[in-house]
């Protein structure tokens, strides 16, 4: 058999890394000019927003980020007072985050404009094509975590 010729330009995890870097890059400007938020921090602020009172490894969980990069934003974010940390009643070496006053603040700034972008966005595709994208998203999602690395000789 052939060896077939790896196309970067129409790869799938390539096109998808490239539209997901492009579209993080302009929201990140956004607010890292306004906040001097990195896109980690914001991660986990935006996980935080949603999720209150969960500890680091969930958070790092729910983001899909390495923990090394969440452990380093939760860190920057503690110092910067936008975030507060206390500890669980049962195991007092379990940590909880949550906003402080002051994150909550730029959480509540900054949400509304990224979804007006992603609105934006989404604009190019009417509503059964987003719909689509939707499910076609989770799907390829969940192949992705079955499948897991390949295998490489």
């Amino acid at each position: 058999m052939e060896n077939p010729t790896l196309e970067l330009e129409r790869f799938l995890p390539y096109r998808l890394s490239v539209l997901s870097n492009t579209v993080s890059a302009a929201i990140a400007e956004a607010y890292s000019d306004r906040y001097g938020l990195t896109i980690p921090e914001w991660r986990v602020m935006a996980v935080l927003g949603r999720f209150p009172r969960i500890s680091a490894a969930e958070v790092a969980e729910r983001t899909a980020m390495d923990k090394v990069a969440v452990s380093r934003a939760v860190s920057r974010l503690l110092d910067s007072g936008r975030i507060r940390r206390s500890f669980a009643d049962a195991d007092r070496r379990r940590s909880i985050l949550s906003l402080s006053p002051a994150g909550g603040r730029i959480h509540r700034r900054i949400a509304p404009i990224l979804l007006r972008y992603e609105a934006e966005l989404l604009s190019a595709l009417d509503e059964e094509e987003q719909a689509h994208l939707a499910t076609m998203l989770s799907r390829l999602d969940e192949q992705a975590r079955r499948l897991g690395r390949p295998e490489i000789e």
